[in-house]
């Protein structure tokens, strides 16, 4: 089993790395093998609702979440890191987060998930809102741990030193560990994941 990270801030090493590492260490201690994406510091474009993605498949701007969507389809979780900006995740995080599950949602669903966030003081759980929605959309069981999954710190040494925010992440490892074992056994004695219905409905005609 595997389960990727992605890396949504501008620093490939900063503290938003810090806290995915601590997570990647305890899904490694239980046998998950992982993959960290750093989604670069490049400039991204957003998402400009040409639907193309509906008859190729994936988006017109081949880049970070083209590649995203495509390991998404081999993968069997995920967690996705922020640091917080204005009290909202980066929005490059965001526009990679939109493009891929928009295009490429069919690999994402009913795999577990978490967000991590990482901050100098506060905004942290407004920002871990956000990319929640992400998974309630896409039917992802969304993984908890024992407090909100956050870390606080200015520079990569200071998370070192939250020893709270880093039990938060070694914990959320480990009970992504435990989810994903929990599917694989499900589906070995013939429990699928369930079929979901898709209506749509305009409120204003």
């Amino acid at each position: 089993m595997k389960v990727l990270l992605v890396n949504g801030s501008s620093r490939a090493n900063g503290c938003t790395h810090v806290a995915l590492s601590e997570a990647a260490r305890a899904l490694n201690e239980e046998g998950i093998s992982t993959e960290m994406i750093f989604i670069g510091n490049k400039p991204l474009p957003d998402c400009i609702a040409c639907h193309k993605c509906r008859e190729t498949g994936k988006c017109v701007f081949d880049d970070v979440a083209n590649e995203l969507a495509a390991k998404a389809g081999t993968a069997d979780g995920f967690v996705f890191g922020s640091p917080v900006y204005y009290a909202h995740p980066s929005a490059r995080l965001l526009t990679v987060m939109d493009r891929a599950f928009y295009s490429g949602g069919r690999n994402f669903a009913f795999k577990p998930a978490a967000a991590v966030l990482s901050a100098r003081r506060a905004g942290t759980t407004a920002s871990f809102d956000v990319i929640n929605k992400y998974f309630t959309i896409c039917s992802m069981p969304v993984v908890s741990s024992t407090y909100w999954n956050h870390v606080y710190g200015a520079q990569p040494e200071e998370v070192q030193g939250d020893k709270e925010g880093l039990m938060t992440m070694y914990n959320l490892g480990k009970n992504m560990a435990w989810l994903l074992k929990c599917i694989r056994l499900g589906a070995e004695n013939g429990l699928p994941h369930p079929e979901n219905q898709k209506v749509l409905t305009n409120f204003i005609r």
